[in-house]
């Protein structure tokens, strides 16, 4: 295969799964700050090092910027975030850029990769 056409197919692969990054379950409470609404809580399910998807009872509209505040066992994590997908009372975020949570998430992300793993062994 000639480059033009693995550079071809490497981008019709990143339309068909833009996700990267791998997803690990997770099951925390979270608080979401969308713009001049109260704070509406839900219930993660899974998180990777781009994003997070979570159980809602109330509607967001897609592409708004939330604050997202929760707890990990390596720290409090509040990061900003855009609504990227909606399936029924499941969202998806995608988080913008925070360093400081990035690493809280990162080394979360590593420990739930070996916790889930030896589970599966």
């Amino acid at each position: 295969m000639d480059v033009p056409s693995q550079l071809e197919a490497r981008q019709a692969d990143e339309l068909v799964d833009p996700r990267r990054r791998p997803r690990f379950k997770l099951e925390v409470e979270l608080r979401i700050y969308p713009r001049d609404c109260p704070v509406i809580r839900g219930q993660t399910v899974d998180i990777s090092e781009s994003g997070i998807s979570v159980m809602l009872r109330t509607e967001i509209p897609l592409g708004e910027i939330v604050r997202l505040e929760f707890t990990l066992s390596l720290g409090e994590v509040e990061i900003f975030a855009v609504v990227r997908q909606r399936s029924a009372f499941r969202y998806g975020f995608q988080f913008v850029e925070a360093v400081l949570a990035d690493d809280v998430i990162a080394r979360t992300c590593r420990q739930l990769s070996v916790e889930q793993s030896v589970r599966e062994a």
